[in-house]
């Protein structure tokens, strides 16, 4: 059958990976420089969206959920995206923030797990990076009722249209319900695939002195 073919592709995909390996000698004592250096790596290998990110949230009653959203601004505040505050994400970091962040590079076969506590961005940083986009992008972000049922795709495009027509000219107003969030993490992991699935993890969590306790994980 058609569906046993495709389970028996599936089992049997391999892909040899033949990467330096990340090893403690060469990471530094906090994390931030080497995400900062695989970042940069990614973005000179890749040409998809190397800041794409997916992030995992879970109800107050534990049901997880994940989306793919973009990295915006990171610092080692934390790393900071934005989204509609009434959208199922924004819904569930109101019930329970705390959140987890997974970065996936499969050029360079590397990926970072981060972890942390949520909270809002200030109005003000909200506001200025609503103004920085791209004026259709603003109109999107103000009509939408995201993760909410609508009729359809030309109601959208209607409302839109509308919108775009009230503020030909105008600067739009960053709605209310919409802005940035800012993860700030207590755990970082690197992950980097090496052969024969044994893999290197370096993981970095964050003590209550400030510092951070860097250790290696089985793969």
């Amino acid at each position: 059958m058609k569906n046993d073919k495709v389970k028996t592709t599936i089992q049997n995909l391999r892909r040899a990976l033949n990467y330096k390996g990340l090893y403690e000698k060469d990471a530094p004592a906090q994390p931030w420089p080497l995400f900062e250096k695989w970042l940069q790596a990614a973005i000179a290998k890749s040409d998809f969206e190397p800041n794409a990110m997916t992030l995992a949230t879970a109800s107050k009653n534990g049901m997880p959920s994940c989306r793919t959203v973009l990295l915006k601004d990171y610092s080692p505040d934390g790393f900071i995206f934005f989204t509609n505050y009434d959208s199922k994400k924004g819904r569930n970091l109101a019930e329970n923030p705390k959140a987890s962040l997974l970065f996936y590079w499969p050029v360079l076969s590397r990926q970072v797990i981060i972890e942390g506590k949520v909270k809002k961005v200030s109005r003000q940083q909200s506001e200025e990076y609503f103004h920085s986009r791209p004026p259709a992008s603003q109109a999107a972000a103000s009509i939408s009722p995201q993760s909410r049922a609508v009729t359809d795709r030309d109601a959208l495009t209607e409302k839109m249209k509308s919108l775009e027509t009230k503020y030909k000219n105008k600067i739009i107003p960053c709605p209310v319900n919409w802005g940035g969030f800012i993860l700030q993490p207590k755990r970082i992991e690197f992950w980097q695939g090496r052969p024969d699935r044994l893999h290197d993890r370096l993981s970095y969590s964050k003590l209550k002195n400030g510092r951070w306790r860097r250790v290696r994980l089985a793969p």
